[in-house]
């Protein structure tokens, strides 16, 4: 079988290999990958900035889909055939809270044609879905919900959403799917008319508008209910401006640096909640199926690329010029 390894932390620390197609132990299923998408935590561990302590070589990517081709003698929860998606915390369930083990980093990742995972690592694609869109829910789409239904938002409620990368237009989705208010901002007005489209209420062009906090605090008619903060440094000031009294902040990145110069009377005067977000545990991911399967939620992929083309897409994350998730076609 084909696979990407990461060998060294860097620029060029990728390699294409060839390996024999694997067998499950006990507890474990093999699955043939169709797909799998991209999150900017791929980038970080390519380059060493997530975890330099991460055992190499390393298979990465935490997100995939595809069809279970064998389990293990004492599996009875999987049969072969059955479709389904990787779970991003391979022990975060009822039963374990600790999130050692995340698929991609702690343990090998889902960017090869056949990926091993414990059956507790698995959980069924909704049946609607195809594997391309079924590759963006485990850590993006898991994230979002999260970070909403940490924060309790209904409907009537408003969001204010950071940019239009994967975990902000599934978040979009699923908000107007609960009938919630959403304000998105973008540095492109092309994408800003795009979440019009998906149903976005307001949008902000951040560059046009700098004191974007205080425009979302006036378009929500007293403040938002939740910020789903992803840029830190650059962006948690105005996040604070644009919140309500007892607003929350689902933190769940900073892509523009993590040394936050904070006015903690602020958050104090308006009685602000502060949520730290690593994506969910398995019980999350099955709920938010659930709620797929309810609303038939399409996830939104802004590009497609074959299997050999995925080093380049992992580096070039930080550019930010897709809409919606980078999906890998693991069979192309």
């Amino acid at each position: 079988m084909k696979l990407i390894e990461l060998n060294n932390f860097g620029d060029e620390g990728f390699q294409q290999n060839e390996r024999g197609t694997p067998t499950p132990c006990i507890g474990e299923v093999v699955i043939k990958v169709h797909a799998a998408s991209l999150n900017f935590r791929d980038f970080m561990i390519a380059k060493g900035l997530y975890n330099p302590n991460i055992e190499l070589p390393l298979v990465p990517l935490s997100d995939g889909a595809g069809e279970i081709v064998a389990v293990g003698n004492d599996v009875t929860e999987y049969n072969v055939g059955d479709r389904v998606t990787s779970v991003f915390w391979q022990d975060w369930n009822a039963n374990n809270s600790n999130r050692m083990v995340s698929t991609g980093s702690d343990a090998a990742g889902v960017l090869s044609e056949y990926a091993v995972l414990p059956k507790e690592a698995v959980l069924p694609i909704p049946e609607y879905m195809s594997y391309q869109e079924a590759s963006t829910i485990p850590c993006a789409a898991v994230t979002a919900w999260t970070c909403i239904k940490a924060a309790n938002i209904g409907p009537g409620d408003t969001v204010l959403l950071l940019g239009t990368g994967g975990v902000s237009v599934l978040a979009l989705q699923i908000l107007k799917a609960m009938q919630a208010n959403v304000i998105i901002t973008s540095s492109s007005n092309e994408k800003l008319q795009r979440a019009k489209e998906l149903g976005a209420d307001h949008t902000i062009n951040y560059k046009e508008n700098p004191e974007w906090g205080s425009d979302a605090f006036g378009l929500s008619n007293g403040g938002v209910d939740l910020v789903i903060e992803i840029g830190g440094e650059s962006t948690f000031p105005q996040t604070i401006n644009a919140l309500k009294i007892g607003g929350h902040i689902s933190v769940i990145g900073a892509l523009g640096g993590i040394n936050v110069q904070l006015n903690l009377m602020q958050m104090v005067f308006k009685n602000l909640h502060v949520h730290g977000i690593t994506v969910g545990s398995r019980e999350d991911h099955s709920e938010l199926n659930q709620f797929f399967e309810e609303h038939e939620i399409h996830p939104i992929i802004g590009k497609t690329v074959g299997f050999d083309d995925a080093i380049n897409e992992i580096y070039g994350m930080p550019s930010g010029s897709h809409f919606g998730k980078i999906v890998i076609d693991i069979t192309n």
